[in-house]
């Protein structure tokens, strides 16, 4: 018996092997500098944009605040015309950057769960890949806070 299954065992890592053989190689360095370059340009508007509501006469911390509202919103407007899919397929990780890369995700699970309605659809599902992401931050902040408290007493 341990032979037959050792055979099967043979004739699975030989076929691992050649699909790993005939397994297109990403284009590693092409997709890292589309990440870098991407994910650059969106800090680079965002930058724009802040420097924008400070020469307005904001301070510097209403000008950040009025910053993430408008790249929350672009992110957002672009997830919903399909635009932000597009850049994702291309520029990979570059376009995770956290601000808009959470905004994408919250509006994209919302349009996906659309069709089962706002209630049962969108209301119970909005949160279910955003969701983790808010528990580990949630916690990393407690951690943080409960540390600063410690080292400051």
């Amino acid at each position: 018996m341990p032979e037959v299954n050792n055979h099967k065992l043979k004739k699975i890592e030989e076929y691992e092997d050649l699909a790993n053989r005939c397994k297109p190689k990403p284009p590693v360095v092409k997709n890292s500098i589309w990440a870098f370059v991407v994910g650059g340009l969106i800090c680079t508007l965002g930058q724009v944009i802040q420097n924008y509501f400070m020469g307005i006469g904001m301070s510097r911390q209403d000008a950040s605040s009025a910053t993430s509202i408008v790249m929350i919103f672009l992110a957002a407007l672009a997830t919903g015309v399909g635009i932000y899919d597009e850049l994702g397929k291309r520029a990979g990780a570059g376009s995770i950057v956290p601000i808009t890369g959470f905004a994408n995700a919250i509006v994209a699970s919302a349009m996906e769960f659309k069709r089962e309605g706002y209630i049962f659809g969108v209301g119970a599902r909005i949160f279910s890949v955003a969701g983790p992401t808010l528990v580990f931050g949630f916690a990393v902040a407690l951690f943080i806070g409960l540390l600063k408290v410690f080292i400051s007493s």
